[in-house]
């Protein structure tokens, strides 16, 4: 019987994973350096979409120290699909753990981050402590790392399209061309990245939101106040990242709240996380 890859994917979301990476992995807190390792793992507690490293504690060259009692983070829940697993959103806290292990904070000589180390009680991971993401500035090798590690099962193409590709919103075209960028991303929707001339910035008001992707830099957005739907609809990316060049300078939409007509078919709207509330299927 053949197997679906995604299905695979997406099934092990409920268990404890790892996985080693030979790159060299720094962190740095209050402009010391916390870890300077060869021997990193990538972990995603159960449930986790996205990984966090672990470092050899013996590599630390910071304190361990017990902390207070572990906050009360909020779980927020998130399906990638309909049908998938319920995971945890990316943007739930490092200090909801889903597995058993011990809380600590990470102490340097200027600086103390609460809360910002956990040592998992699983054998498979002993002598390991997982570090949060969003306490340290990290480099892998000589290169700023943001957002979040990146997944080394997770990848993101990009190809140029001359299809035609029409994006409206409540019957107003706000970008038509045949000179599109495809983004394929794993588990995520096709995105079309359309050159600015080709969309009807005169219609849109740029946003203050701001988001980051490891895989494809800083992100800022446009909103199209004419629709319900048009709030932060569309998006650009910076060019930090020389992997993501193809789309720089170019504006995506959300297919889950627009229409979108490629080659002159109008496309189903995907379920995501960030489709319309209504459209979510639990």
């Amino acid at each position: 019987m053949a197997t679906k890859l995604s299905g695979v994917i997406l099934g092990t979301f409920p268990e404890l994973r790892y996985e080693p990476t030979a790159k060299r992995i720094l962190a740095t807190l209050g402009g010391n350096t916390v870890v300077d390792t060869l021997h990193a793992w990538l972990v995603w507690e159960p449930k986790r979409i996205t990984p966090i490293y672990a470092v050899p504690q013996a590599e630390l060259l910071a304190e361990l120290r017990a902390g207070g009692p572990a906050a009360d983070v909020p779980e927020l829940g998130v399906r990638l699909s309909a049908g998938s697993p319920t995971s945890l959103d990316p943007r739930t806290g490092f200090g909801r753990h889903t597995t058993p292990g011990e809380q600590l904070d990470v102490v340097t000589g200027t600086t103390t981050a609460p809360g910002a180390a956990f040592r998992p009680d699983d054998p498979d991971l002993a002598g390991y402590v997982v570090l949060d993401f969003a306490a340290f500035q990290w480099r892998e090798d000589d290169e700023e790392i943001i957002g979040h590690p990146r997944d080394p099962f997770h990848r993101v193409d990009i190809r140029a399209s001359s299809l035609a590709v029409e994006v409206s919103l409540d019957g107003v075209t706000l970008a038509k061309t045949n000179g599109a960028q495809l983004l394929y991303e794993t588990l995520l929707p096709v995105r079309y990245y359309i050159p600015p001339g080709d969309v009807r910035l005169d219609l849109m008001e740029e946003s203050p939101k701001r988001t980051v992707c490891p895989y494809k830099g800083e992100a800022r957005y446009w909103s199209y106040p004419g629709s319900e739907d048009g709030r932060n609809v569309a998006w650009s990316y910076d060019t930090r990242f020389r992997d993501a060049a193809q789309i720089h300078g170019l504006l995506s939409f959300f297919n889950e709240r627009v229409d979108l007509t490629v080659d002159g078919l109008l496309q189903a709207r995907p379920v995501t996380p960030w489709s319309r509330p209504q459209d979510r299927r639990e």
